[in-house]
C-alpha cells in the first residue's frame, strides 16, 4: 500500500463512529475522509470524498446500510464496503453480500478484526 487508505465511517451511533475514527487515526496507513450518521449522507460523502473503503453500519436511519451500500457500489465500483453490525445473523450477512458488500465484521469483533479487514478489502 503506497498511499493511505481513505476511509469513510458511516454509523448512526456518533460515539461509536468517533471511537472508530480515533482508532484509525493511530495507524498511519489510514486517513478518515468523513463521517456519515445516516445512509443518505453516506452515499453523498462516498461520491464527494472518494473513499477507498466505506465502513457501513447495516442499520442506519433515512436509508439503511444495505441500500446505501448498494447505491455506493453502483456509483463507485472501486470503493470497498465493509459492513459493520451488532448482528451475525445469516440473513444479515446474505443481505449485505447481495448488496455488494466486500466484507462483514460484527461490532463485538471490531478491536481484533477491523484493521485487518480494512487492509484486506482495500487491496481487492
Amino acid at each position: 500500500m503506497a498511499s493511505k487508505v481513505r476511509v469513510l465511517i458511516a454509523d448512526d451511533h456518533r460515539l461509536f463512529a468517533e471511537a472508530l475514527a480515533a482508532i484509525l487515526a493511530t495507524d498511519d496507513r489510514f486517513e478518515v475522509v468523513g463521517q456519515a450518521h445516516n445512509g443518505e449522507k453516506a452515499v453523498e460523502l462516498a461520491a464527494s470524498e472518494k473513499p477507498d473503503v466505506v465502513l457501513m453500519d447495516i442499520s442506519m436511519p433515512r436509508l439503511d446500510g444495505v441500500e446505501a451500500a448498494k447505491r455506493i457500489k453502483k456509483k463507485r465500483k472501486s470503493a470497498a464496503v465493509l459492513m459493520l453490525t451488532g448482528s451475525s445473523s445469516a440473513a444479515d450477512v446474505a443481505r449485505a453480500r447481495a448488496a455488494g458488500a466486500d466484507g462483514y465484521v460484527t461490532k463485538d469483533r471490531i478491536a481484533s478484526e477491523l484493521i485487518d479487514s480494512i487492509v484486506e478489502v482495500a487491496q481487492k
